[in-house]
C-alpha cells in the first residue's frame, strides 16, 4: 500500500530534508507559510499546501484540504529557539511574556492546530504514526542547567500535549502511535548561534537527521506510544 506522509515546517531545514527522504517511499504533502516549495523539494508526487499554523483559523481550511486523505505518517517540524531580536534567556529577568507567547505560538499551537485539523483522519480503520520534533532541554527531569526559558517551558508544554494526544488518540485509534522526539543538535538556523562549542560528532547535517527520524518513524512500536524519543530511538525522561 502506498504511503503518504504529511510534513509540516517543511520548509526548516530538518523538514526540506524529511521532505526529500520521504519522497523516496511515497507521496508527500508538505505544509508552510510559504506559498511555493523550494526548487529542490518540486517533484510529481509532492503536494504543496500553504498554511499558518500559528493561526488558529487555519484548522478549518486545512482540515477541508485533508478530507478525504489517507495520511500514515506525520512529521510535525515546526519550533523557534530565537530570533535576530531575542536570543534564549540565561536569567529570570530576561523572561517576556511576549517571547514565551511567540514560543508557545510556534512551538505548542503549530502542533495543536495540525491535530485538530487531522482529527477526522484518525480512525481505528486508519492508523497514524506522529512524530512531533521536541528537545531534550523540554525534559523536567533532564534539566540540570537551568537557562532558556521560554524554549524549555514551550517544549515541556509540547511534551505534555503529546502525551495527552496519545491517550486520546489512542482510544479512538489503538493501533496509531503518537510520540515526541529529540532530533540531535542538527546544523540548521535554528541551532546555529550555538554551534561553536559542539565538537564535530555532537553536531549532525540535516540529512543525517532525517534519515535517522525516518528510521524512528518506521520503527515504531506500541512502546514508544505516547513518549519522548532520542533521535536512535530510546526513551527519554518526560
Amino acid at each position: 500500500m502506498t504511503t503518504t506522509t504529511l510534513i509540516s515546517g517543511s520548509q526548516s531545514g530538518i523538514g526540506k530534508a524529511l521532505v526529500i527522504e520521504q519522497l523516496k517511499i511515497g507521496p508527500v504533502i508538505s505544509l508552510s507559510r510559504h506559498p511555493e516549495p523550494p526548487e529542490q523539494l518540486r517533484h510529481d508526487q509532492l503536494t504543496h499546501i500553504q498554511v499558518d499554523l500559528t493561526q488558529g483559523d487555519s484548522v478549518a481550511a486545512l482540515k477541508s484540504e485533508l478530507a478525504g486523505q489517507v495520511i500514515q505518517r506525520v512529521f510535525a517540524c515546526q519550533g523557534v529557539l530565537h530570533s535576530p531580536q531575542q536570543q534564549p534567556e540565561k536569567s529570570l529577568q530576561a523572561l517576556s511574556s511576549d517571547w514565551l507567547m511567540h514560543s508557545i505560538q510556534t512551538n505548542v499551537m503549530c502542533h495543536v492546530h495540525l491535530a485538530q485539523a487531522l482529527a477526522g483522519n484518525v480512525s481505528r480503520r486508519q492508523p497514524l504514526r506522529w512524530l512531533s520534533l521536541s528537545a531534550k532541554v523540554g525534559s523536567i527531569e533532564d534539566n540540570r542547567l537551568g537557562g532558556w526559558y521560554s524554549y524549555r517551558m514551550s517544549k515541556a508544554a509540547l511534551n505534555m500535549w503529546i502525551k495527552n494526544l496519545a491517550i486520546e488518540w489512542g482510544r479512538k485509534s489503538p493501533e496509531s502511535i503518537i510520540a515526541a522526539i529529540h532530533p540531535g543538535t542538527t546544523d540548521t538556523d535554528l541551532s546555529q548561534p550555538f554551534q561553536a562549542n559542539l565538537s564535530d560528532d555532537k553536531l549532525y547535517s540535516s540529512t543525517l537527521t532525517a534519515q535517522r527520524l525516518s528510521q524512528v518513524m518506521a520503527n515504531l512500536t506500541a512502546q514508544d506510544h505516547g513518549k519522548l524519543l532520542f533521535w536512535d530511538g530510546s526513551h527519554l525522561p518526560w
